[in-house]
Formats: C-alpha cells, structure tokens, sequence
C-alpha cells in the first residue's frame, strides 16, 4: 500500500502546530501532556483546545434536557449518576482527586476535580471556550480547521477528542419508532430524574445508566422491566421486589405490548426508556470525507485507503489511535478515549504520552506490524464468537480487564526514548485488583454510605497520598466479603506500595 510520506510536518523552521477538538477529560490530558513536554515549553510546539460549551469538562458538565443543533442534550449526565469506578483509579495518573472524597463520588465531584485539574496544570489559557470545530480537512501539508466563529486556521495536527456520548443510539427493532414518535419512548439521553406519573415502566440496556435508572424507576413505578441482553452487567443486587428482569426486546406493539427473546410478553407498558448507548460522531471530518460514515470492509485482507466510521468503532486505527489510511500522513492525527469499559482518565493520559512521541518521530509508528495486529485482532474477536461485520465492530473497542492493562502499559513503553520528563509508568497489582473488584467494592461502599460510616472510615484518607487511598479499598473490599462493621474491627490490610510514580498533586 502508499502511504503519504510520514512527516511532511517536522519543518526545519517555526511551530508545530496542534489543534485540540474538546476539552473533555480526554482533551485536557492532551494538553496537559502536551503542555508539559519538551517541545511546547521551548517553542517548537504550540497547542489550542476548541471547547463547544463554556466550561471544560465534556459529559460530566451538567446541562438540561435540551435539544442542541444535534437535536440532543449536551450530555446524558442524570442527576444522580455517581462513578462506576473507585476515583483512585479513575483518577488522572499525575493528579489525585482531594482527600477524604468519597471512593464512589458523584457527577459534580468528578465536574470539580476536572476544572481543578484545568487550574493546576494551568490549561485553561490554551482553550478557546464556546467554539466548535465545524470542519477539518487536510490541504496538501496542513489540517484546515473551520471554526464556528466564521475562521479557518491551518494546523499540523489534531487530536480528536470530542467525546462518544452524545448522539443516541437508537435500536432497529420493529414497532419501536411508533412508540418514539407517539413519546411512549426515549432515550436517556433525555432522563434526569425519576419525575414521571407511570404504573408500569420499562428499561432497556443493561450497562451503568440502565442499572441505575431501573432502580431509580422502581421508586416511581409500580412495576419495572429491566430488559438487557448477556453483554450486559445486570441489575443491583439484591433486586427491588418491583423489578422484572427479562432479556432482548423483539419487539414493541401498539397497545403496550413488549415482546422479548425468550417468548415472554409484558402488557401494559406505560413507558420505555432506551438505555441503548451513544454512536461514534465525528461531523467535522465527515464534511471533507476525511472519513468515511459506513461498515469497514471485512479483513483480511487489510487494505487501508480510507478511515471509516461505523458509528460503533473507527477503522482501522494504529494503536487505537492513529488512522492507518492514504488520504492525509497517518501520524498527522489522533482518536483519544475511543475505547469502551476501561480506566479512561489515566487511559488517555497514557494515550496523550504516546501521541506526544508520535507527533515528534513519526517513524516510531511501525505500519506493516500495526497492521497485521489489527488484522490479528480482528480474527480474534470472531474465534470469540462474532459472526458478522457488525458483530466484529461492536466488540472492536471492548478490552477485556488484562487486555486494558497491557495497552496502558504500551501506550507509556511506546512513550519511551521522545524527549519526556515522565518516567516508565506501568499498571500497579493493586490497580489490577480493585478494578476487577469494582462492581463489588461499589455496593459495599454503598451500603457504608447508607449505614453513615462512610463519612468516618473517610476521615484523613488521602493527605498521606495514594497509599492512603490504597488501603481504603483493599479495607472495603475485606469489609464487605467479611461481613464484620468497622465497629467490629474490620481487618486493614496494607496493599502492597507499588503506587504510581506520577500519582501525586
């Protein structure tokens, strides 16, 4: 295949210049990473954030349930969504989230550390608030970018961070658009609060926000269906006495009816929310068929002339980042927090270390090897089970827990030899541990919140660094499996202080 040549880019004279699409949490690693190397510090980098809205932040800066030019709210953020993940491993790797926060925070918590975080490593200045990027296409050695404001500005290259959790995803099943159009559904997109008149609800979609709005409606509902299929991770446990668990929806009737993949029928359905997920959407590059909005062909062989958009993965992409096509060098771009159910703060700012080494070499990029791994990959997620293109593109960005924790480590490997301060950063056992135990650690640390031990067993946790934060969740974790009360003298056991070399404030 002909690449473009690698780097039309590294001039001999002036600045490298690198636009930033989003000041999400994946925009601001970027910046932060990109601020703090070498390059930008001397002058042979300059780099600007385009934020739509007018704050930093992305999903976790509230808005009401509002249509935008998209015709949707500008996040799905409800109002009680806390973190499916204890915030020391949440966290970005550099910047620990306050003391005595608690291990399972809500939204504006997370909100706050964000533009803390914006504050401390002084980003704020290098983001241009209440402007979007309406296109960026590649001229001959250059990106132009096309502003809302009416310019166009010329960059060597951007990094796309604008988020996935946006546009609703919407799913093909017969009898389900008459039940949109007649607003006897939605997607959560528009769900705040549990603030409607109904008897008998339904919830479809079992990840995160479908688990917690089918609790929250079980307050509201005299009944609640929980439908998700075996991908999903499943209602709390212990269930509501009024929540129904069922499998696939098949299909919606007029008269309320809800048919599901296992023969069974709900009549009488007042209501359905669609906790369905969020498409892949990048307008800005589809203007300029800088990307192409369809299914990939099937692999192998690969032939990459051209980037594509599934809406559920963007294909095919170097390291899950870089875009392995002809139209424009493939080193001259960066998809940041694509990836799907893993650590995403301390994931990007991993990914933003190895966008730093490849936007400064180029030829650290290896395309015949990348190529033949995603050629590898793509085989092995059908030896898993999937049978067709579709299946392939929704399982391309899921990582299992092992496979998540090498990529991070690779991302900073790959770092290695660029011109960086930032010493090899690999994946803690306690890391490894409490992630595999989150689900678990969350409803015991649910369950010390309603108790009002929380507050207690917080007190002082975190103003001696990580390691504080360390012991907390292994406490937990020994807590709930014990059954003992902290009264009773839980068992502290001290994890092993392997902590992070870049985890501090």
């Amino acid at each position: 295949m002909e690449i473009l040549p690698n780097d039309p880019l590294n001039k001999s004279q002036g600045t490298k210049r690198i636009c930033v699409i989003g000041a999400g949490a994946g925009g601001l690693a970027a910046l932060k990473v990109i601020s703090d190397s070498a390059y930008f510090k001397s002058g042979k980098w300059s780099v600007t954030a385009y934020e739509a809205r007018t704050n930093v932040g992305g999903i976790w800066l509230p808005a009401p349930p509002v249509a935008d030019s998209y015709g949707v709210p500008l996040t799905p953020l409800y109002d009680s969504l806390t973190t499916n993940l204890p915030h020391p491993i949440m966290g970005y790797t550099s910047y620990l989230f306050p003391p005595e926060t608690p291990l399972f925070p809500r939204a504006h918590v997370v909100q706050t550390y964000l533009e803390s975080y914006a504050t401390h490593f002084n980003l704020k200045p290098l983001i241009r608030f209440g402007t979007t990027v309406l296109d960026a296409q590649w001229e001959s050695s250059q990106w132009t970018v096309t502003l809302s404001d009416g310019e166009h500005l010329a960059y060597d290259h951007l990094v796309v961070a604008n988020g996935h959790y946006h546009i609703p995803r919407i799913p093909n099943v017969p009898g389900l658009a008459d039940w949109v159009k007649n607003s006897k559904a939605f997607h959560s997109v528009w769900y705040r609060r549990p603030d409607f008149i109904v008897n008998k609800a339904l919830v479809v979609g079992g990840g995160p926000s479908g688990q917690d709005i089918a609790a929250e409606m079980c307050t509201i509902a005299s009944v609640v269906v929980h439908a998700f299929s075996g991908s999903g991770i499943g209602p709390k446990d212990p269930s509501p006495s009024n929540l129904i668990r069922r499998g696939r929806v098949l299909e919606f009737r007029a008269n309320g009816q809800v048919v599901f993949d296992d023969g069974a029928v709900e009549d009488n359905i007042d209501l359905c929310i669609l906790a369905t997920g969020f498409e892949m959407h990048l307008p800005f590059l589809e203007v300029s068929s800088m990307i192409k909005k369809s299914m990939p062909p099937d692999i192998p062989p690969l032939t990459p002339s051209e980037l594509f958009n599934s809406t559920y993965h963007v294909f095919p992409l170097e390291k899950h980042l870089f875009p392995l096509q002809t139209q424009y060098p493939i080193s001259s771009v960066a998809f940041m927090g694509l990836l799907i159910m893993v650590t995403p703060f301390p994931l990007m700012e991993a990914q933003a270390h190895a966008i730093v080494r490849a936007f400064a070499d180029p030829s650290s990029l290896d395309h015949i090897t990348e190529a033949a791994d995603i050629v590898a990959r793509a085989e092995n997620i059908r030896r898993a089970g999937a049978s067709t293109s579709l299946d392939v593109a929704k399982a391309w960005f899921r990582l299992g827990m092992d496979e998540h924790w090498s990529y991070r480590d690779g991302l900073y490997e790959f770092a290695q030899g660029v011109e960086s301060r930032i010493p090899p950063i690999k994946a803690t056992e306690w890391e490894k541990e409490c992630g595999a135990a989150m689900f678990e650690m969350r409803s015991t640390w649910e369950r010390l919140e309603e108790s009002g031990k929380a507050e207690e067993w917080l007190r002082d946790v975190g103003k001696n660094g990580v390691q504080d934060w360390v012991n907390l969740m292994y406490r937990v974790l020994d807590y709930g499996r014990s059954g003992h009360d902290s009264s009773a003298g839980a068992r502290l056991i001290t994890a092993p202080c392997d902590v992070p070399l870049m985890r501090k404030n």
